[in-house]
């Protein structure tokens, strides 16, 4: 069986990039398509994979920096893929990988991290936080057209997955269609339990707006407790601003480095409504709680008051609030980090690839 895979863009080493690397493991043989490929922001074993990058994308002045302003340009490059020889074709898909073009021969499952964030559930923020007159116009015209193309190519998948409830629910809503949930794996021997527990709490996150380390930054401001801020991204000036002197940011880390944040934290804090959050997962799989939103996937990752706490307004007092409950409550590194097994790689890939099994089998009964 000859099989393909499509991600949107190979240029970080984010959640979505953690999933496809254990996807690839289920199918190593199967070339990678992607819109654009930076073997230099990747594991350096991403190097001897058959990675594809588009063609169009190849040729794109100043790729590197503007790659993300090239936005209108890459449904119809993804489309000029030629996917004909392939019997299943698996989309790992955030913005444009699922609109691929396959044939009634082809079988197209899509495991969907989030439809669009910018054309449907943050629209209105990306709008007003990133597009500035006289192109804030232009963006509503843009993105009408983008919901429109999002929409019809929701019809060139044949199966969807959804990597939890919440996005599930999204996938319902926006696209009219049904979904199976097989939540994101986390590699539990990644990680490990510190003897001793620091002082700082931690937020691991891109530093954009929508990720609302703000509120996070707000509350330990008003605390004086240490808050250790790992990521970049470009709001991160206007955070440092609002930051007290016990507010560190300490950018980007290397994996190692992560891992001893992790493990030695008195708790990860996650303020943003999240599709579902593996870092919510390595927190626990390094025996720490994790404090999250009680909107959006990021709670369906914790057992509350066992595995972490949840808070229920978008304020720094909720924060607030949630940070007393973690001092007063003992959670147990052991019991929080069996819980993340449930997680694990090799649970992801048994339900992965049962489920293509079985929408394989179905789908070619229907093809004559």
């Amino acid at each position: 069986m000859k099989v393909a895979i499509v991600h949107d863009f190979l240029c970080q080493f984010g959640g979505a990039e953690r999933v496809l690397k254990v996807i690839h493991e289920i199918y190593p043989d199967a070339p990678i398509y992607t819109l654009y490929f930076d073997p230099a922001k990747l594991p350096d074993e991403w190097k001897n994979w058959d990675i594809r990058p588009a063609t169009l994308a190849r040729y794109l002045p100043f790729k590197r920096k503007f790659f993300r302003h090239y936005f209108p340009l890459y449904p119809i490059a993804l489309e000029q893929f030629d996917l004909r020889d392939y019997d299943l074709v698996i989309s790992s898909s955030y913005l444009f990988a699922k609109s691929v073009i396959t044939t009634p021969y082809t079988c197209h499952i899509s495991y969907c991290h989030t439809p669009m964030r910018q054309a449907w559930d943050l629209y209105i923020d990306y709008k007003n936080t990133y597009a500035r007159m006289p192109f804030r116009t232009i963006y509503s015209f843009l993105f009408h057209y983008m919901r429109i193309f999002d929409v019809i190519s929701a019809n060139r998948v044949d199966y969807f997955i959804a990597n939890s409830r919440y996005v599930q629910a999204r996938i319902k809503k926006i696209y009219r269609r049904e979904s199976e949930v097989i939540y994101p794996p986390v590699n539990i021997d990644d990680f490990y339990i510190s003897d001793g527990i620091d002082s700082y709490y931690l937020c691991l996150s891109r530093l954009v707006p929508y990720k609302r380390i703000d509120l996070a930054i707000k509350a330990f401001n008003k605390t004086g407790q240490e808050l250790v801020v790992i990521g970049d991204g470009p709001w991160r000036g206007e955070l440092k601003k609002i930051a007290k002197k016990n507010i560190h940011f300490v950018g980007q880390v290397g994996e190692e480095k992560l891992k001893g944040y992790l493990s030695r934290c008195r708790a990860l804090i996650y303020p943003s409504v999240e599709d579902f959050g593996l870092a919510v997962l390595e927190a626990q799989a390094s025996g720490r709680p994790a404090i999250v939103y009680q909107k959006g996937g990021a709670k369906e990752g914790i057992v509350e008051n066992l595995t972490g706490v949840v808070f229920k307004e978008p304020t720094p007092e909720s924060i607030i609030e949630a940070v007393k409950k973690v001092e007063k409550l003992t959670f147990d590194p052991h019991k929080v980090r069996e819980h993340a097994r449930k997680f694990s790689c090799e649970r992801f890939k048994t339900e992965f690839a049962g489920f293509v099994n079985t929408k394989l089998e179905e789908y070619r009964k229907n093809i004559p």
